[in-house]
């Protein structure tokens, strides 16, 4: 994969890849397609977790409302936006300047008030977020532990984290990084199955930084369905967190 930076957790060609895709982020044909065809899937896990934790909201179109929610290696704010749209008042954080600037040009368009900031959690110091999320960002770091303890500390008390990621699993070698590289559903160099995390490993990363994961979903795809939601692990899962 590379050296990493000097920062704790950016690893410095990772975020110069996604930096190259900044200007085409929110192209649903272009690079990041499949992030457009991801994105309702992990909203869809997301607003059940956000029914569930906070159940007093959940029949509201404003769940989010009056809380604060930071999405952590956020790209071009693909999912800053639809959580800003929730009732947050939204953070994101990524480690490609050129992604933190088409994700608040990209905000301004849509007349959303977004924060966004160019950095490495483990030195921005941002605390007490009810909501914490990290999509797909996690396989991508120079130190797991040190993201993990990061983003823990971003958390406010009773707050809620999420996270997703793939499973180092052969199905997700074949599908992901051979089949989607190759045939161009996703940038060469995205992936690298070696980074990959187990749900049993990123358990223990976080009962590590005293949190305590609940029970994941996977992320499957099928010719039919797309990508959805589903029991089977073996590809993509999401999960979601919270204080142990």
């Amino acid at each position: 994969m590379g050296n990493a930076s000097s920062s704790a957790t950016i690893r410095a060609e990772e975020a110069a890849h996604f930096g190259r895709l900044a200007a085409d982020w929110w192209d649903p044909k272009g690079s990041s397609a499949m992030l457009h065809r991801l994105n309702p899937v992990r909203l869809q896990f997301i607003r059940e977790a956000i029914d569930t934790h906070w159940p007093g909201d959940s029949l509201g179109v404003r769940p989010l409302a009056g809380k604060r929610a930071l999405d952590v290696g956020c790209g071009a704010g693909l999912l800053c936006e639809p959580l800003a749209r929730l009732g947050a008042h939204v953070t994101g954080v990524d480690a490609a300047a050129e992604n933190v600037a088409a994700a608040a040009a990209h905000a301004v368009g849509g007349g959303l008030a977004i924060d966004y900031c160019h950095g490495d959690i483990a030195e921005l110091a941002l605390v007490q977020f009810d909501l914490v999320c990290s999509m797909e960002v996690i396989e991508h770091v120079a130190d797991k532990a040190a993201f993990i303890a990061a983003l823990g500390k971003c958390l406010a008390p009773g707050g809620l984290m999420i996270l997703s990621t793939p499973n180092r699993t052969p199905k997700a070698r074949l599908l992901m990084v051979e089949a989607a590289e190759r045939l161009g559903m996703v940038p060469r160099g995205t992936h690298h199955w070696d980074d990959f995390i187990t749900p049993d490993e990123l358990g223990e990363l976080l009962d590590g930084a005293g949190l305590a994961m609940g029970q994941p979903r996977g992320i499957g795809w099928s010719p039919l369905a797309g990508l959805h939601l589903s029991d089977d692990l073996a590809l993509n899962y999401i999960v979601s967190v919270t204080a142990a």
